[in-house]
């Protein structure tokens, strides 16, 4: 398989948190920089806020007959650093935070250029140790105004980097455990804040891609693979099944917690940057930005250029678009196409025709007690008080993984309007489980995911819990 077909996702961890609405060099958060996946300065002081220099991935592999090998992809921003500079009336330039040039602002900025690096295939047999090294640079290019004379320059700096890429094996119950690991190794000292994130890998994260062997889903391990899968160990690095649900042979190690074949919304026009936006919302609020705002954006960087370019440029058709589509996760059907859709940006929607009453009202349905409401799990009626062992199986959220085993107090059975049930309910051993009852913060699962404890298990677990 073609790792084109992994990039989007890949080039979505690299920029992901890259620039935050409004997208503005003015905007509090876009002051502090940068986003996931920074690999810091190994002597880098505790003033420099710099993060930790490394990361490392471990994944399994059932190897084929042949010489299995495997191909290291690292990839990773390297900031680069845009200082504008005014000529003055003396001929000298000296460096500013913004220089209007008819009545255009060229602003001084910090950029990132994207970086890779590859290990072509790297045999599943003896351990490899390598440093590399990005150079760094200065380019520099004039800035002129309308009548062709110059006014300024823009000069980008970038700070050399290095580090290693350390790869062993392990075999572990017939299969291959596999670890990569990456540290930065700049040798100097990083004093500051902005010393420290500019001799960083910012985004780092790797593709690795597979010859005559298969990658091991560490989430959905088979049988046989379940012992060794936890016995992988990581490091602000986590290795999911990537390209088209069912192909094995690439892995995407990433700095963020992801599933296995993670995808792209198809609906998506672009990149937006910002940490887990919803598209049309980010989207409908570009478009209100007024046009000094979006001035300040585009100017701020060429990416957020685009951003704002494609917010400004979208139709009525591609906005009805970003808002998605109603799916049954259990029975995926192909979309229906979209219709071309009238403007509707600027129409007040249709009000709701509730007849009356209210949408959403515990008055307005008197049957309806979650309090008091039960469901049967296992033969066993489940009702608030009751205690349950979860086990996370619909995966509607990466850290309803971590809740896998624990027990839990029951605080409600709710029914929705489509008839499904749904049980509110906080783990017991969470010691802020009194303010979420306080606030009606409830973590909400499905009751083929819970089995309920026995009488004799619920008194023993109340027993050591007063012990």
């Amino acid at each position: 398989m073609s790792l084109d077909q992994v990039r989007s996702i890949a080039d979505a961890i690299l920029y992901e948190g890259y620039l935050l609405y409004p997208y503005r060099a003015s905007s509090h958060k876009n002051r502090s920089r940068w986003q996931f996946g920074v690999l810091g300065p190994p002597n880098a002081t505790a003033a420099s806020f710099g993060e930790q220099p490394g990361m490392e991935t471990q994944c399994l592999l059932a190897p084929r007959p042949g010489p299995a090998a495997v191909t290291v992809h690292l990839r990773f921003l390297q900031l680069q650093v845009r200082e504008v500079r005014s000529t003055g009336a003396d001929g000298v330039e000296r460096p500013v935070d913004q220089l209007t040039v008819d009545g255009v602002p060229v602003l001084s900025w910090d950029e990132a250029v994207e970086r890779e690096v590859v290990l072509a295939a790297v045999p599943l047999g003896d351990p490899t140790d390598t440093v590399h090294e990005v150079p760094g640079g200065e380019d520099s290019e004039p800035v002129t105004d309308a009548r062709g004379a110059v006014v300024g320059r823009i000069v980008r700096r970038r700070l050399p980097l290095a580090f290693r890429i350390r790869t062993r094996t392990v075999v572990d119950d017939g299969f291959v455990r596999l670890s990569v690991a990456v540290r930065n190794e700049h040798p100097e000292q990083a004093a500051t804040k902005d010393a420290a994130i500019r001799a960083s890998l910012i985004g780092a994260h790797l593709l690795l891609r597979s010859h005559d062997a298969e990658f091991v889903s560490l989430l959905e391990p088979p049988a046989g693979a379940a012992a060794a899968a936890g016995r992988c160990r990581q490091s602000r690095c986590w290795p999911v099944l990537a390209g088209p649900k069912g192909t094995t042979d690439v892995l995407l190690g990433a700095p963020i917690i992801l599933y296995d074949h993670p995808e792209v919304a198809e609906q998506s026009p672009g990149a937006l940057f910002d940490s887990t936006e919803i598209d049309e919302i980010l989207t409908l609020r570009v478009m209100t930005m007024t046009e000094a705002e979006k001035a300040e954006a585009r100017a701020t960087d060429p990416r957020a250029r685009e951003i704002i370019d494609r917010c400004d440029g979208m139709s009525p058709a591609g906005l009805q678009q970003l808002h998605g589509l109603l799916r049954d996760p259990y029975r995926p059907e192909p979309a229906a196409p979209v219709e071309p859709a009238a403007d509707v940006r600027d129409v007040e929607p249709a009000a709701f025709d509730t007849a009356g009453a209210p949408w959403w009202d515990p008055a307005a349905d008197a049957s309806a007690r979650p309090e008091s409401d039960a469901v049967v799990i296992d033969g066993l009626r489940v009702a608030k008080g009751s205690l349950v062992r979860v086990h996370p199986s619909r995966r509607a959220d990466a850290q309803d993984l971590f809740f896998a085993g624990q027990v839990a107090r029951v605080t409600a059975v709710l029914s929705d309007v489509d008839g499904g049930t749904h049980v509110a309910l906080v783990l017991v051993d969470d010691p802020a489980s009194d303010l979420h009852d306080w606030y009606g913060r409830y973590f909400y699962f499905a009751p083929d995911e819970l089995t309920p404890l026995t009488v004799q298990e619920t008194a023993r677990h109340r027993e050591e819990n007063r012990s």
